[in-house]
């Protein structure tokens, strides 16, 4: 009885979910215009959520699934920034890079938008489902060409990567190894004339060499949002006001009171918060420069 009442609530919540669906034809002037000027763009888009503005400013960030914690703090760094000033991010929810560069966009208050290799009725990878809500409740949008029910066959991520590429004034590579989907992205990218920017990394570091290839190849070596911003030739108009806190934020500075460096545990534990609100909150904190991370260790700087 217990297997049957779950079995009636999955299919509720599918239903559910496939009415919130929407379309868009390419004919549409709401359709995402940069894609329009690519030379594969598709005929239909579905999405949840909302599509960027015509005027809207993209830039997507794309990387390894198997990233380092450097990688992923530096995604989640430049999204930030980026978000910070307006510009909206783009890339494909996948783990790794992609969703570091996600949450960086939503701490930063910006939008961001994700390319699905799969049907929407259905998030993949599993673990984003949460990630995928919030950016849909922050004024982003999850979207896919593929029809609801559609699996994640392995060509079709690379065939999403055209959509990253193509609603995006530039693309950004962070650790990219030599055998890559983010270099094929990259590619679609300098084909369309959009710019390619690439994060240098250590000489050896595997995770790196297809990023260096790509600058050998004459992508734009940046390290940090501004370089971008430079040379998007984007002026910044707003200057960055001190951060307000949350009240979840203040509550894990709280923790710090009695100790200077703490786990992500231990400060779940003291503020009887969930881990994945806790490493939210860290996370914002980190990027505001008002706690460190080392090791797996956070210490409040001031």
């Amino acid at each position: 009885m217990k297997k049957s009442h779950n079995n009636c609530y999955n299919y509720f919540i599918i239903k559910t979910v496939k009415k919130l669906i929407k379309t868009i034809k390419r004919e549409n002037p709401l359709f995402p215009s940069l894609l329009t000027k690519t030379a594969s763009c598709p005929s239909l888009l579905f999405y949840r959520g909302e599509l960027p503005k015509q005027d809207e400013i993209c830039v997507s960030i794309v990387g390894t699934r198997k990233a380092s914690r450097d990688g992923l703090n530096t995604a989640r760094s430049i999204a930030y920034e980026l978000a910070e000033v307006g510009i909206s991010i783009i890339s494909g929810l996948a783990l790794g890079i992609d969703g570091s560069a996600h949450e960086g966009a939503l701490l930063g208050g910006g939008k961001t938008y994700a390319i699905l290799a799969n049907g929407l009725n259905s998030v993949y990878p599993r673990q984003h489902e949460f990630l995928a809500e919030n950016i849909i409740k922050s004024r982003g949008g999850v979207i896919s060409e593929y029809p609801p029910d559609t699996p994640s066959y392995p060509n079709q991520f690379l065939e999403r990567n055209r959509i990253i590429s193509g609603m995006s004034i530039a693309t950004v590579v962070i650790e990219a190894p030599k055998r890559s989907g983010s270099l094929a992205t990259a590619r679609l990218a300098l084909e369309e004339g959009r710019d390619v920017f690439v994060i240098p990394g250590q000489p050896l570091n595997k995770n790196y060499q297809g990023s260096h290839y790509l600058i050998r190849q004459g992508a734009r070596l940046v390290t940090c949002a501004n370089d971008i911003l430079e040379d998007l030739n984007i002026e910044i108009k707003t200057k960055k006001q001190p951060p307000t806190l949350t009240e979840t934020q203040s509550l894990v500075i709280g923790a710090f009171q009695n100790t200077k460096t703490l786990s992500v545990d231990t400060i779940s534990e003291l503020t009887k918060l969930e881990t994945h609100i806790v490493t939210s909150a860290l996370s914002f904190l980190v990027l505001k420069d008002i706690v460190e991370e080392k090791n797996g260790m956070f210490t409040l700087k001031r």
